[in-house]
């Protein structure tokens, strides 16, 4: 292996006792061996076995649930409904205080997606669990259903989520998207001698993990309940089933351990809150494990996302303006979708020194099985349509792609579309070493260039930035009113000026309607008393202007420190 050590000499270690030496992993012996323990291996006495009934419906309203035959069934000892959940609605952010509750463990009043769940079965066997879900019936009447996002995005289309009645996430209750803005795109296109867009659509991938999402719950000793889970974040999965179930999550005693695959699709939690309910109603352990059909279609995939990039090119290759207008297709609810977002916005334009930059990045909502994390979402979607999107541009041009790609790359000192200082840039060498490798040939002129030289000085310049008359970064492909004023070039603040109109739900949108109310808890057990809605982190796309004098907000559920990659701050 070669190491580059002319590269980041000033911040380089050599003392290195992994990295470029042969170590044996620590769990290579267990999996070699077959002796790695996985959480389906625990084995407990009176084991009951947990399966749900769900959704054929991408779309419907419940009507009614008849369960009479099921709870006649051999072998059963349980059925859960949405009544017999503690707190019954949820989304993982909120554990961060970012993003509003919107998806039931078990479907109450409708189904969104084709497979949500909504009846659980405890039996004494996995079989016996499989024959009572069977007599389970459920009346439905269909409702209208979407599955595009710009679609869904339309006046008039049906309403998916009821916590989003607009079928976008609303960051901090009032944007309904993230937002980029750094110069004037129409003048960096009105220069350009070429103009290169085009779209680009990603499927929704599933993970496919050997082991597939599962967890064991058992009652302990002291009031307390043990649970072997596969989940990836552990932590993350303990503070959603303590909510869920409504339990201290001192309470719990989550045990984690070898993970057969997970790649993002287990952070949901998707089987832990319903099994630590069984364990609780039932006095005995509980085993909840997806089968390879609901693993691959109901397990969060990752999410679909469409790309618009237009590009104005100066003759020389020289990229002017990139306008970005991309899609999170969240499926039914929010899961991980909202931090998709916002890492895909702070992520743009890639590592490309672009003097105008404007991005919309938007999370709707469709009638889909709702996504997550897989391996850098919100950025590997963005990086395949960026580089395509560069290969064209060079082509338009008559420009070599690797040549291309060194003439337009961040070098030490350039500013960013965020207006932060790039530092430790290495793309022109990757691409230098790139083409070596390949053989692919490079000018002299390529080949002299490094992202030490030729930063800064005017490529460091913020540029103007045209704003609305009422402080606001303006839209033009949603609002009519044009730019009114500039802010000088260099401004890292937008100021003021006068009280703006905030985007999304307050400003001409539909108001959500009533929130239908869920069944009672049927245990005795008071209700959790209602959590007010938590402050989220600021969008960094959206600017401090364009929003008004903040309220008091509600005091944190969670007292950690936060790190922001965007603003580079701790926060609470």
């Amino acid at each position: 292996m070669e190491f580059r050590k002319d590269l980041f000499q000033n911040e380089r270690d050599d003392n290195l006792n992994v990295v470029g030496k042969g170590v044996q992993r620590q769990d290579m012996p267990g999996h070699v061996t077959g002796r790695s323990p996985f959480f389906d291996d625990h084995a407990f006495e009176g084991l009951l076995h947990l399966k749900v009934v769900r959704s054929p419906h991408h779309h419907a309203r419940i009507r009614r649930i008849d369960i009479a035959a099921a709870e006649r069934a051999p072998g059963v000892k349980r059925i859960l409904r949405g009544a017999d959940v503690p707190v019954n609605k949820n989304t993982l952010l909120s554990l961060i205080n970012f993003g509003k509750d919107d998806e039931p463990s078990l479907a109450v009043d409708k189904v969104r997606y084709k497979g949500e769940p909504i009846v659980a079965i405890i039996a004494e066997s996995e079989a016996q669990a499989l024959a009572a879900r069977a007599l389970v019936r459920v009346e439905y009447e269909p409702l209208p259903a979407v599955f595009d996002v710009e679609e869904a995005l339309k006046p008039g289309a049906p309403v998916i989520n009821e916590t989003y009645p607009g079928n976008y996430f609303e960051y901090h209750e009032k944007y309904d998207h993230q937002k980029l803005r750094f110069g004037d795109v129409e003048r960096g296109f009105a220069m350009a001698d070429h103009i290169v867009e085009d779209r680009y659509q990603m499927s929704p991938i599933e993970h496919a993990p050997t082991e597939t999402n599962g967890s064991i719950a058992a009652p302990e000793q002291n009031d307390r309940f043990v649970v072997h889970s596969c989940a990836q974040g552990l932590f993350f999965s303990l503070g959603t089933a303590a909510k869920i179930v409504n339990l201290d999550s001192n309470r719990l005693h989550f045990i984690g351990g070898t993970v057969g695959g997970g790649f993002g699709g287990k952070v949901d939690s998707l089987t832990e809150p319903l099994a630590v309910l069984g364990a609780m109603m039932t006095g005995r352990p509980v085993r909840y494990v997806l089968d390879r059909e609901e693993e691959m279609l109901y397990g969060s995939p990752r999410g679909a996302e469409r790309i618009y990039i237009k590009d104005g090119i100066a003759r020389d290759g020289r990229i002017l303006a990139r306008q970005i207008r991309s899609y999170f297709d969240a499926g039914a609810y929010t899961r991980l979708s909202s931090y998709a977002a916002i890492k895909c916005t702070a992520h743009l334009p890639g590592p490309y020194t672009i003097p105008n930059v404007a991005s919309d990045i938007y999370v709707a909502y469709t009638n889909r099985c709702p996504s997550t994390a897989m391996r850098g979402f919100g950025i590997t979607a963005v990086d395949f349509a960026l580089e395509v999107h560069m290969d064209k541009g060079a082509e338009a041009c008559g420009l070599d792609p690797m040549e291309f790609r060194i003439l337009n790359a961040y070098r030490d000192g350039d500013m960013k579309a965020h207006r932060r200082v790039a530092k430790n840039t290495a793309l022109i060498e990757c691409v230098q070493v790139a083409a070596e490798k390949a053989r692919w040939p490079l000018s002299d002129e390529a080949r002299r260039q490094s992202s030490l030289t030729g930063g800064g000085g005017s490529r460091a310049e913020i540029p103007a930035t045209p704003i609305d008359e009422n402080g606001r970064i303006n839209r033009p492909e949603t609002r009519g009113g044009r730019p009114t004023q500039t802010l000088p070039a260099g401004t890292m603040r937008i100021p003021m000026t006068k009280q703006p109109i905030m985007e999304g739900s307050t400003e001409n949108r539909p108001k959500a309607p009533a929130v239908p109310q869920y069944e009672p808890y049927r245990p005795a057990a008071a209700a959790p008393p209602p959590v007010a809605p938590p402050p989220a982190p600021m969008p960094p796309a959206a600017p401090p202007a364009a929003a008004p004098s903040p309220s008091p907000a509600p005091a944190s559920q969670h007292g950690a420190h936060r790190f922001s990659s965007v603003f580079g701050t701790r926060r609470r």
